[in-house]
Parts: C-alpha cells; sequence; structure tokens
C-alpha cells in the first residue's frame, strides 16, 4: 500500500473527521480539529495514498520538553500496512531530537495498539481507571524516554 507522511493542512479536516467517527467512541469535532491545527505547541499529521485521500493522521502537542501524542488514528482497510508506526516514527524522531518524552493513553483493551507502540520504544507506565468512555475503560499510560548528549 503506497503512503506518504505530510503535515496536516485545512484541507484534510472533513476526512480526518469521518475517520475520528470511525475510529474513536468520542471522536474530536471539526472545531477541535481546526483548533488544534492552529495551536502553535502542536503538530498534526497526515498519512494520504496515492489520490490525496487520507488513511491515517496523527497529532502531538509539546510542552517545554515533553511531548503529549493525542491521536494516532488509520483508517481499518489500511492498518497492518505500516501506517500507524509511520506516523509514530515521526513523533519518535523528533523526540529523540527535542524532548525528554513522549507520553500517551490507549485503551487498556486495545492490545494491537500497545504492541505497536511498544515497538515503538514505549513502555507502560502507569494506569488511569475510567478513563474513556463509552464504554468506559482504563488507560494505560505509555511513555518513551529519550536520553540527550548533553546530560
Amino acid at each position: 500500500m503506497y503512503y506518504q507522511v505530510v503535515p496536516m493542512d485545512r484541507s484534510h479536516i472533513p476526512q480526518i473527521v469521518q475517520l475520528e467517527q470511525t475510529c474513536f467512541s468520542v471522536p474530536w469535532t471539526e472545531n477541535m480539529l481546526t483548533d488544534a491545527l492552529f495551536d502553535p505547541q502542536a503538530s498534526f499529521i497526515v498519512a494520504e495514498d496515492d489520490e490525496g485521500n487520507v488513511v491515517g493522521y496523527a497529532g502531538f502537542h509539546v510542552v517545554l520538553d515533553e511531548g503529549y501524542i493525542d491521536n494516532v488514528a488509520v483508517e481499518p482497510d489500511a492498518r497492518r500496512h505500516g501506517v500507524g508506526s509511520a506516523l509514530l516514527e515521526v513523533f519518535c524522531r523528533f523526540g529523540a531530537a527535542n524532548l525528554a518524552f513522549l507520553t500517551l493513553e490507549v485503551r487498556a483493551s486495545n492490545e494491537a495498539a500497545i504492541g505497536l507502540y511498544e515497538k515503538h520504544g514505549f513502555h507502560r507506565a502507569g494506569l488511569r481507571p475510567g478513563y474513556y468512555q463509552k464504554p468506559k475503560e482504563d488507560a494505560v499510560i505509555m511513555t518513551r524516554e529519550f536520553a540527550h548528549a548533553s546530560e
């Protein structure tokens, strides 16, 4: 499957809204995505197929030397083709050069996502009981620390 990772722009938002609705029980809205797009502390990227269709997207926020991954979503038909890995790799490369750590939450039952994050060097750092709604579920906190030459 061909795809390329590019910065998110306003034209991607309608497709990302649909992807959010497909992947999450409490999806981000168009307004939330637009706000995030113009947040100077945020970076959102998309994976596009050869026709410009969004097959995945991811976003994160940075505060000082800490990164927080907000969302990683991949179209069901595009899963297990490296899309999620490619999106995560962009943030991990940025983190290795600029951050002390990256962190995220993931549903405790989402074994595929947990495996993907572990493959990228994240480890389980804690639990947020009852964090998710629809259905109510715990979140596993996963973190990846980065060593810097200046330390």
